[in-house]
Protein backbone atom coordinates (compact mmCIF):
# COMPACT_ATOMS: atom_id res chain seq x y z
CA UNK A 1 0.00 0.00 0.00
CA UNK A 2 1.22 3.33 -0.79
CA UNK A 3 1.38 6.16 1.84
CA UNK A 4 0.15 9.62 1.21
CA UNK A 5 3.09 11.04 0.12
CA UNK A 6 4.53 8.47 -1.97
CA UNK A 7 0.90 9.39 -4.21
CA UNK A 8 1.58 12.74 -3.78
CA UNK A 9 5.03 12.13 -5.05
CA UNK A 10 3.28 10.02 -7.44
CA UNK A 11 1.26 12.27 -9.68
CA UNK A 12 3.88 14.81 -9.13
CA UNK A 13 6.28 12.87 -11.27
CA UNK A 14 2.83 12.58 -13.72
CA UNK A 15 2.61 16.37 -14.05
CA UNK A 16 6.48 17.64 -14.30
CA UNK A 17 6.57 14.27 -17.23
CA UNK A 18 3.26 14.91 -18.70
CA UNK A 19 3.85 15.67 -22.73
CA UNK A 20 2.07 18.18 -24.56
CA UNK A 21 1.23 16.32 -27.87
CA UNK A 22 -1.22 16.93 -30.77
CA UNK A 23 -0.29 13.44 -32.56
CA UNK A 24 -0.82 12.63 -36.06
CA UNK A 25 -3.30 10.54 -37.51
CA UNK A 26 -5.83 11.32 -35.02
CA UNK A 27 -9.99 12.42 -35.71
CA UNK A 28 -11.00 15.36 -33.33
CA UNK A 29 -14.32 13.73 -31.46
CA UNK A 30 -15.32 17.25 -29.84
CA UNK A 31 -15.48 17.88 -26.30
CA UNK A 32 -17.02 16.94 -23.08
CA UNK A 33 -17.29 16.97 -19.43
CA UNK A 34 -16.20 14.67 -17.43
CA UNK A 35 -18.54 13.63 -14.66
CA UNK A 36 -16.36 11.08 -12.86
CA UNK A 37 -13.41 8.57 -12.82
CA UNK A 38 -14.23 5.19 -12.57
CA UNK A 39 -10.88 3.99 -12.49
CA UNK A 40 -7.33 4.30 -14.40
CA UNK A 41 -8.36 4.17 -17.67
CA UNK A 42 -12.37 4.65 -18.10
CA UNK A 43 -14.54 7.94 -17.02
CA UNK A 44 -18.01 8.64 -17.57
CA UNK A 45 -19.19 11.41 -19.45
CA UNK A 46 -21.47 14.39 -18.30
CA UNK A 47 -24.06 12.55 -20.59
CA UNK A 48 -23.74 9.26 -18.75
CA UNK A 49 -21.69 7.57 -21.44
CA UNK A 50 -18.04 6.23 -20.95
CA UNK A 51 -14.95 7.13 -22.16
CA UNK A 52 -12.14 4.00 -22.09
CA UNK A 53 -8.92 5.49 -22.56
CA UNK A 54 -7.90 3.76 -25.60
CA UNK A 55 -4.52 2.17 -25.67
CA UNK A 56 -3.45 2.23 -22.00
CA UNK A 57 -4.52 -0.91 -18.93
CA UNK A 58 -4.15 0.82 -15.71
CA UNK A 59 -4.43 -1.43 -12.87
CA UNK A 60 -7.86 -2.58 -12.16
CA UNK A 61 -10.02 -2.28 -9.10
CA UNK A 62 -12.66 -5.00 -8.28
CA UNK A 63 -15.56 -2.79 -9.69
CA UNK A 64 -18.46 -4.51 -8.05
CA UNK A 65 -16.92 -7.97 -9.55
CA UNK A 66 -16.77 -10.94 -6.53
CA UNK A 67 -13.13 -12.17 -5.31
CA UNK A 68 -11.39 -9.62 -7.59
CA UNK A 69 -8.74 -8.22 -5.48
CA UNK A 70 -7.34 -4.75 -6.34
CA UNK A 71 -4.66 -4.94 -8.46
CA UNK A 72 -1.11 -2.86 -7.20
CA UNK A 73 -1.81 0.86 -7.25
CA UNK A 74 -4.86 0.58 -8.86
CA UNK A 75 -5.81 3.61 -6.48
CA UNK A 76 -2.61 5.09 -7.18
CA UNK A 77 -4.13 5.29 -11.22
CA UNK A 78 -7.30 6.25 -10.39
CA UNK A 79 -6.35 9.19 -8.57
CA UNK A 80 -4.23 9.97 -10.63
CA UNK A 81 -6.34 10.34 -13.63
CA UNK A 82 -9.26 12.39 -11.35
CA UNK A 83 -6.01 14.96 -10.84
CA UNK A 84 -6.41 15.20 -14.35
CA UNK A 85 -9.66 15.47 -15.84
CA UNK A 86 -11.67 15.49 -12.94
CA UNK A 87 -14.87 17.68 -13.39
CA UNK A 88 -12.82 19.13 -16.37
CA UNK A 89 -13.63 19.51 -19.90
CA UNK A 90 -11.61 17.38 -22.48
CA UNK A 91 -11.31 16.72 -26.28
CA UNK A 92 -11.70 13.47 -27.42
CA UNK A 93 -9.60 12.42 -30.43
CA UNK A 94 -10.01 8.98 -32.45
CA UNK A 95 -7.67 7.11 -34.14
CA UNK A 96 -9.17 3.73 -35.21
CA UNK A 97 -12.21 2.09 -33.92
CA UNK A 98 -14.55 4.83 -31.94
CA UNK A 99 -16.37 2.34 -29.72
CA UNK A 100 -16.16 -1.02 -28.00
CA UNK A 101 -18.44 -3.91 -27.19
CA UNK A 102 -19.89 -2.31 -24.42
CA UNK A 103 -20.50 0.94 -26.00
CA UNK A 104 -18.28 2.75 -24.64
CA UNK A 105 -16.05 5.54 -26.39
CA UNK A 106 -12.69 4.71 -27.14
CA UNK A 107 -10.63 7.74 -27.69
CA UNK A 108 -7.50 9.40 -26.70
CA UNK A 109 -8.03 12.21 -24.55
CA UNK A 110 -6.97 15.65 -23.83
CA UNK A 111 -7.09 18.20 -21.42
CA UNK A 112 -7.92 22.04 -21.82
CA UNK A 113 -4.30 22.82 -21.41
CA UNK A 114 -2.85 20.72 -24.65
CA UNK A 115 -2.06 17.58 -22.09
CA UNK A 116 -2.54 14.09 -23.40
CA UNK A 117 -4.23 12.09 -20.80
CA UNK A 118 -2.83 8.51 -21.96
CA UNK A 119 0.69 10.11 -22.40
CA UNK A 120 1.15 11.80 -19.10
CA UNK A 121 -0.35 8.04 -17.15
CA UNK A 122 2.05 6.28 -19.12
CA UNK A 123 5.23 8.64 -18.14
CA UNK A 124 3.87 8.63 -14.55
CA UNK A 125 4.18 4.93 -14.40
CA UNK A 126 0.20 4.40 -13.87
CA UNK A 127 -0.53 2.14 -16.98
CA UNK A 128 1.02 0.37 -19.59
CA UNK A 129 0.15 0.00 -23.23
CA UNK A 130 -2.49 -1.75 -24.16
CA UNK A 131 -2.88 -1.62 -27.78
CA UNK A 132 -5.42 -3.39 -30.42
CA UNK A 133 -4.86 -4.27 -34.12
CA UNK A 134 -8.12 -1.47 -35.05
CA UNK A 135 -6.56 1.52 -32.73
CA UNK A 136 -2.77 2.09 -33.77
CA UNK A 137 -2.82 5.56 -34.26
CA UNK A 138 -0.38 6.76 -31.51
CA UNK A 139 1.11 3.49 -30.00
CA UNK A 140 4.63 4.18 -30.63
CA UNK A 141 4.48 7.73 -28.78
CA UNK A 142 3.14 5.68 -26.09
CA UNK A 143 5.56 2.70 -26.23
CA UNK A 144 8.37 4.93 -26.33
CA UNK A 145 6.89 7.07 -22.86
CA UNK A 146 5.98 3.61 -21.23
CA UNK A 147 9.49 2.41 -21.71
CA UNK A 148 10.66 5.84 -20.23
CA UNK A 149 9.18 5.05 -17.33
CA UNK A 150 9.48 1.76 -16.81
CA UNK A 151 13.53 2.33 -17.09
CA UNK A 152 13.45 5.18 -14.26
CA UNK A 153 11.55 2.24 -12.08
CA UNK A 154 8.39 4.81 -11.95
CA UNK A 155 4.95 3.91 -10.27
CA UNK A 156 4.04 0.11 -11.67
CA UNK A 157 7.29 -0.60 -13.21
CA UNK A 158 8.51 -0.33 -9.45
CA UNK A 159 6.07 -3.28 -8.00
CA UNK A 160 7.16 -7.03 -8.71
CA UNK A 161 3.38 -7.41 -10.07
CA UNK A 162 4.10 -5.38 -13.21
CA UNK A 163 7.64 -7.23 -13.93
CA UNK A 164 8.72 -8.23 -17.50
CA UNK A 165 8.15 -12.02 -17.67
CA UNK A 166 11.03 -14.00 -18.78
CA UNK A 167 9.76 -17.08 -21.62
CA UNK A 168 10.34 -19.74 -19.11
CA UNK A 169 7.97 -17.39 -16.59
CA UNK A 170 5.27 -16.85 -19.19
CA UNK A 171 3.13 -20.41 -18.15
CA UNK A 172 3.10 -19.51 -14.69
CA UNK A 173 0.68 -16.25 -15.97
CA UNK A 174 -2.02 -17.93 -18.12
CA UNK A 175 -4.95 -15.82 -19.00
CA UNK A 176 -3.61 -12.63 -18.13
CA UNK A 177 -1.89 -9.49 -20.00
CA UNK A 178 1.66 -9.84 -19.71
CA UNK A 179 5.04 -8.07 -21.42
CA UNK A 180 7.78 -10.85 -21.98
CA UNK A 181 10.94 -10.65 -23.08
CA UNK A 182 13.12 -13.30 -24.27
CA UNK A 183 15.40 -14.66 -27.52
CA UNK A 184 13.37 -15.69 -30.77
CA UNK A 185 15.11 -19.24 -30.91
CA UNK A 186 13.56 -19.99 -34.55
CA UNK A 187 10.78 -19.00 -36.51
CA UNK A 188 8.33 -21.62 -38.41
CA UNK A 189 6.36 -20.21 -41.48
CA UNK A 190 3.24 -22.93 -41.30
CA UNK A 191 0.74 -22.50 -43.77
CA UNK A 192 0.74 -18.71 -43.77
CA UNK A 193 1.13 -18.67 -40.09
CA UNK A 194 4.37 -17.45 -38.28
CA UNK A 195 5.23 -18.74 -35.20
CA UNK A 196 7.90 -17.33 -32.93
CA UNK A 197 9.44 -19.97 -31.01
CA UNK A 198 11.62 -19.05 -27.82
CA UNK A 199 12.91 -22.39 -26.43
CA UNK A 200 14.34 -25.87 -28.48
CA UNK A 201 10.29 -27.55 -27.83
CA UNK A 202 7.77 -25.64 -29.29
CA UNK A 203 4.92 -27.84 -27.43
CA UNK A 204 6.31 -26.84 -24.57
CA UNK A 205 8.12 -23.56 -24.91
CA UNK A 206 6.93 -20.00 -24.99
CA UNK A 207 5.70 -19.08 -28.55
CA UNK A 208 4.21 -15.99 -30.06
CA UNK A 209 1.78 -16.63 -33.04
CA UNK A 210 0.67 -14.09 -35.92
CA UNK A 211 -2.21 -15.66 -38.18
CA UNK A 212 -1.95 -15.24 -41.90
CA UNK A 213 -4.46 -12.55 -42.60
CA UNK A 214 -2.54 -10.34 -39.60
CA UNK A 215 0.84 -10.86 -41.62
CA UNK A 216 0.31 -8.14 -44.07
CA UNK A 217 0.43 -5.54 -41.31
CA UNK A 218 3.51 -6.58 -39.99
CA UNK A 219 5.02 -6.45 -43.41
CA UNK A 220 3.73 -2.68 -43.96
CA UNK A 221 5.19 -1.58 -41.37
CA UNK A 222 8.57 -3.25 -42.22
CA UNK A 223 8.17 -5.85 -39.77
CA UNK A 224 9.40 -9.35 -41.11
CA UNK A 225 8.73 -12.01 -38.39
CA UNK A 226 11.15 -14.48 -40.64
CA UNK A 227 14.01 -12.49 -39.92
CA UNK A 228 13.24 -12.10 -35.79
CA UNK A 229 14.81 -15.48 -35.46
CA UNK A 230 18.08 -14.93 -32.84
CA UNK A 231 16.88 -11.46 -31.85
CA UNK A 232 15.86 -10.39 -28.36
CA UNK A 233 12.10 -9.01 -28.73
CA UNK A 234 9.78 -7.78 -26.04
CA UNK A 235 6.39 -9.00 -26.76
CA UNK A 236 2.95 -8.20 -25.10
CA UNK A 237 -0.20 -9.63 -25.01
CA UNK A 238 -2.66 -11.77 -23.51
CA UNK A 239 -1.34 -15.75 -22.31
CA UNK A 240 -3.30 -18.28 -23.42
CA UNK A 241 -2.36 -22.04 -23.13
CA UNK A 242 -1.84 -23.67 -27.12
CA UNK A 243 1.06 -26.20 -27.15
CA UNK A 244 2.38 -24.47 -24.34
CA UNK A 245 1.85 -20.48 -22.85
CA UNK A 246 1.49 -18.16 -26.54
CA UNK A 247 0.86 -14.70 -27.01
CA UNK A 248 -1.49 -13.83 -30.49
CA UNK A 249 0.18 -11.01 -32.04
CA UNK A 250 -2.18 -8.86 -34.21
CA UNK A 251 -0.59 -6.02 -35.12
CA UNK A 252 3.41 -5.27 -35.14
CA UNK A 253 3.46 -2.67 -31.70
CA UNK A 254 3.10 -5.63 -30.06
CA UNK A 255 6.72 -6.63 -30.67
CA UNK A 256 9.47 -4.40 -29.95
CA UNK A 257 13.00 -5.58 -31.15
CA UNK A 258 15.20 -5.16 -28.09
CA UNK A 259 19.69 -4.14 -28.20
CA UNK A 260 21.26 -7.31 -28.41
Amino acid sequence: MFSLAHRILAVALLLSAAPVVFAAGLVDGGSAEVASVVDGDTIVLKDGSQVRLVGIQAPKLPLGRPNFPAWPMAEDSKAALERLVDGKSVDMRYGGARRDRHGRHLAQLYTQDGTWVQGALLAGGFARVYSFSDNRAVVGEMLALEGQARAHRRGIWSDPFYRVLTPDQAARHLDTFQLVEGKVQNVAVVRGRAYLNFGADWRTDFTVAIEPNDMRAFRDAGLDPRKLEGQRVRVRGWLKSMNGPMIQATHPEQIEILSP
